[in-house]
């Protein structure tokens, strides 16, 4: 499983930050202030990349513990969160070592496309085996976050990509329109069911060889749909 470490002291955003990152298949690795980060990444040695606050209660802010990250790990990534946009800032995190910063308020894909751009950087996905997902004519990178078919690209959304790795993670398994919606948008997502169906119609269209009369994305009715394998 690949490890991120999440540093934020405010418990909204670090769910928010954990839930999108676990979406997008990484394991993550909480702490609320400096001192447990320290103490997380001694447990967790195998952590590849940091998102680090830099705003943190107590005496050690994010600046001060990239410096120690540093002090003794040159590989791993490390990506900055800021709710300020001053210039300086950003010079001082890449000077005491990060390798990114993400200004608040930040949108899911781009914390999670720098997140992944990261993760490459740093060799964190030798295996190409657990990276690939292949259910001929389909093949899904989940390094890259990328489909193809018959060794096509098909051009994804973010969350037709998590629709779709959903249902490959799970051939020939019926999924509610309920559950579809807490694991691409999550628990706390606050709109309606349909969203789900609109998006399965335009899977549809990316994904079957006749959209009308589909044989992969397939309805189960009354209840939600289901990958054909």
């Amino acid at each position: 499983m690949k490890k991120v470490l999440v540093m934020e002291d405010e418990a909204n955003i670090r769910s928010f930050v954990v839930i999108n990152l676990k979406r997008a298949g990484y394991e993550t690795i909480e702490a609320g202030d400096g001192a447990e980060a320290l103490e997380q990444i001694r447990k967790n040695p195998d952590i590849k990349v940091a998102l680090l606050d830099i705003m943190l209660p107590g005496e050690m802010d994010g600046f001060e513990v990239c410096r120690r990250i540093r002090a003794g790990n040159s590989q791993m990534g490390i990506i900055m969160l800021t709710a300020r946009t001053q210039e300086m800032d950003k010079v001082t995190g890449l000077m005491t070592g990060a390798d990114d910063y993400v200004t608040k308020p930040f949108s899911p894909a781009e914390l999670t496309a720098r997140v992944d751009a990261l993760y490459r950087r740093t060799g964190g996905d030798q295996t190409q085996s657990t990276d690939e997902i292949a259910q001929p004519p389909f093949l899904l990178n989940t390094r890259n976050r990328t489909l193809s078919k018959n060794g096509k690209p098909v051009k994804l959304t973010q969350v037709e990509y998590s629709i779709v790795k959903l249902f490959m993670e799970n051939p020939g398994k019926a999924l509610s329109r309920e559950e579809i919606l807490v694991a691409v948008w999550g628990k706390d997502y606050i709109g309606e069911l349909k969203i789900v169906d609109v998006n399965i119609r335009r899977l549809r269209v990316k994904l079957e060889d006749d959209p009308q009369n589909p044989s992969r994305v397939m309805t189960v009715w009354g209840y939600g749909y289901k990958w054909g394998a």
